[in-house]
Order: structure tokens, then sequence, then C-alpha cells
């Protein structure tokens, strides 16, 4: 897994175990982010490529925890432009390492994903739901984590999104009356995979989770 980027002392630093140095380095990197527009995107993915490395390097369950967290909030310091390539660089990377990830290893990732589908909502819900931006960000799942068709997409990280995404919908309260319209668009990745899987066991898993009672 060995990359230029992921040798580079900030990659390390992120991936320490001491709070101090941990938080230093992703200072740095909020405040890298925030000041870039536009982020092309093979510098993005080369990005995630060291931040994958940090997670998979990180070893002790709060440290775990406090890492996914931080690497989540990014979403929020990064300028509206470079939000959807951001995140869809995070999706790619989670795309092309799944497979690789082991068992002991798994747990994190799936918080990972976790954070950032929940990052995903939090921000349509501060753009207060707007049409644009909700279905540039439906769009982008549709692209990736739930694409109908595309063989490199696991189905374990499907099976995990399809699982979680009521729960972080519930978490920015979109499922409250008086929010149906939206929720209906919100919905439609899980839709897609419900109607268009050609894998069964990945139609049924949408299907309960379109039929979950806090629907």
């Amino acid at each position: 897994m060995a990359t230029d980027i992921q040798q580079t002392p900030f990659v390390k630093q992120l991936a320490a175990n001491d709070r101090p140095t941990r938080d230093a380095a992703l200072s740095s990197l909020r405040t890298y982010l925030s000041g870039r527009r536009e982020l092309p995107a093979l510098e993005l993915l080369k990005l995630w490529k060291g931040l994958f490395y940090c997670m998979w390097m990180s070893d002790r369950p709060r440290t775990q925890q406090a890492l996914a967290d931080s690497l989540a909030d990014l979403v929020s310091v990064l300028p509206s432009p470079s939000v959807v390539p951001f995140l869809r660089a995070f999706w790619q990377t989670m795309q092309r390492e799944w497979t690789n990830i082991d068992v002991l290893r798994m747990e994190k990732f799936l918080l990972l994903v976790r954070r950032y589908l929940g990052a995903t909502f939090k921000v349509l819900k501060e753009g207060g739901w707007e049409e644009g931006l909700v279905k540039s960000h439906v769009e982008l799942l549709l692209e990736v984590p739930c694409n109908v068709t595309e063989v490199r997409v696991p189905n374990g990280m499907r099976f995990h999104v399809i699982d979680i995404y009521v729960d972080e919908l519930e978490r920015v309260e979109l499922l409250e009356e008086g929010k149906e319209e939206i929720l209906e668009r919100v919905l439609e990745p899980l839709r897609a995979l419900q109607k268009g899987s050609p894998t069964k066991p990945v139609r049924v898993k949408a299907k309960e989770a379109l039929e979950d009672e806090r629907l």
C-alpha cells in the first residue's frame, strides 16, 4: 500500500495515537482544504489514498473513532465547489480499496463510511435541502456507492450504505412530517438499487430499507 504521500510525515502524524500530534496535522489539513476552491480530481485521489492509509494505520478504538469523526468533519471546511469532488474521491477510494480491507480493520472503515454518508446529509440539511444541491449529491450517490450496475463497486459497500441510509437520514431530521417531497428525492439511490440491481440480495436489502417503519 506504500506510496509517496503515505510516507510523508504529515500523513503519519494524522495517524498518530497521541492526540496533540494528530490534532495539529488535522488543523493543517483543514487550513489547506478551506482555501482551495478548485481541487483537481487526481490531487484529491492522492490525498484520499493518504487519508485511507491513516485510517488503516490507526489501531486503537478511541483513536479510530476520533479520526473517523475528524476526517468526516473536513467536509464542513470545504468551499462549496470542492464538496462534491472531495466526496467523490472518498467514495472512489473506498470502492477501490474495499476488498483489500481485512476483517480486523473492517469495523473502522464501516464507521468512516457511516460518518461520510452522515456528512453528506448534513451538507444537504445545512444547505436548506435546496433542489440543485440535493440533485448533485444524490447523483454522486448513484454514481458510486449506490451504482446499480458498476461491477467495481463491491456489494459489501452497497450493503453497508443501505444498512445505514435511513439511520443517517433520521439524524438530520429528514424523517419528520412535512419533508416528504425532499425525502423521496434523497431516497432515489435506494429505489434505484431495489429496482435495478442485477443482484437479488442487493434488491432485497434495499427493499427492506425502504420498508423501514420510520419512513
